[in-house]
């Protein structure tokens, strides 16, 4: 189960426990769950949740990053919720599971990313 660490002050999540958590569209319909996550390396926030969708067995499965600010975490689906359908995701930038991040190796990925999105 994938909940946040409470303190009297401030509400906090380790990424390991953000992996993993699943992610649904404003119908309820599971999307798919967040694989990982692209940090900022010079300012820590974190920038994009990347959704893990499609495929089976991780065969054809492809990797979806999601601006971190669309995501909203839903404490009734213990998951997060993005205001977009699954047929929106045939057209949004993507990348197979097994190649490496284009965000380390294309400096426009985030911005084309980002348009894409409405961010």
């Amino acid at each position: 189960m994938n909940t946040s660490i409470s303190t009297s002050n401030c509400d906090v999540i380790s990424s390991d426990k953000v992996e993993g958590t699943a992610v649904y569209n404003n119908a309820g319909e599971k999307l798919g769950t967040i694989d990982n996550l692209v940090i900022d390396k010079r300012s820590g926030q974190v920038r994009y949740a990347v959704l893990e969708f499609g495929g089976f067995l991780g065969m054809g499965t492809d990797r979806y990053p999601l601006p971190w600010s669309m995501l909203s975490y839903d404490t009734d689906r213990d998951g997060y919720v993005v205001p977009i359908d699954k047929s929106r995701l045939d057209e949004a930038p993507r990348y197979p599971l097994a190649d490496p991040s284009p965000f380390t190796t294309d400096a426009s990925y985030g911005q084309r990313v980002n348009s894409f999105y409405g961010y």
